[in-house]
């Protein structure tokens, strides 16, 4: 015998946790399971709102977004305001969320655990490289530091709990993969051969090159 049918209550509550971030497997199963039951009328329910159900049952994530929109011969719907904002983001933040996602390719090609755990140390360790010469030790973990704060702001890194006077440590969360696609990542080569000449540009003093601002906000 069939169950009751799903009301506008059961869709709002999960609309409204998605319309806040994303929802995680893991964070609540029980929302989850209700995700993965209602996903098609969800997904009806979302797009009058011009938006879109991005689900990965594998990797255990969910979110919103807004749905693409052809500029040619479009109609009142692409004049609709967007409900999920797009953020920009400083080259810095780019930049690391570009590198753990190449680490989080590596780490899965190696098999083994699923979760990509990395120390505050680790990180500089990538983005060192690729920082402004010059910067002494205590500034360059300053740096890092911000950086990761705005990662961890944007969902795509966890900071986990670690015992008073050890070194911070991170999950690399899997929906990153959902936001640097393999074609990107493909190629993440000839983007960091960009990344080092533009840094080499900011660094040089030759053609009137300008230092970059000490907040990349600024």
């Amino acid at each position: 015998m069939a169950g009751p049918a799903p009301t506008s209550a059961d869709l709002s509550a999960l609309v409204i946790p998605l319309l806040k971030g994303v929802l995680y497997q893991e964070a609540d199963a029980a929302l989850w399971n209700s995700l993965l039951n209602l996903q098609a009328r969800l997904r009806d329910y979302v797009e009058v709102l011009d938006l879109e159900l991005v689900l990965d049952e594998a990797e255990g994530y969910a979110f919103l977004r807004s749905r693409p929109q052809d500029d040619e011969g479009a109609g009142p719907a692409a004049r609709l305001p967007r409900l999920v904002a797009r953020r920009p983001l400083s080259f810095p933040v780019s930049l690391l969320l570009a590198l753990l996602r190449k680490k989080l390719a590596e780490f899965d090609a190696g098999g083994g655990d699923t979760r990509l755990v990395l120390s505050r140390d680790e990180v500089a360790e990538l983005m060192r490289v690729f920082l402004r010469e010059g910067s002494n030790e205590a500034k360059l973990i300053d740096q890092i530091d911000f950086y990761l704060g705005k990662v961890v702001e944007l969902g795509f890194v966890r900071r986990l709990k670690v015992q008073s006077g050890q070194t911070a440590t991170f999950e690399v969360r899997r929906i990153l993969k959902s936001f640097v696609d393999a074609q990107w990542l493909a190629e993440f080569d000839q983007r960091l051969a960009a990344y080092r000449s533009l840094l080499a540009g900011d660094n040089g003093t030759a053609g009137g090159g300008k230092k970059q601002p000490e907040n990349p906000d600024e």
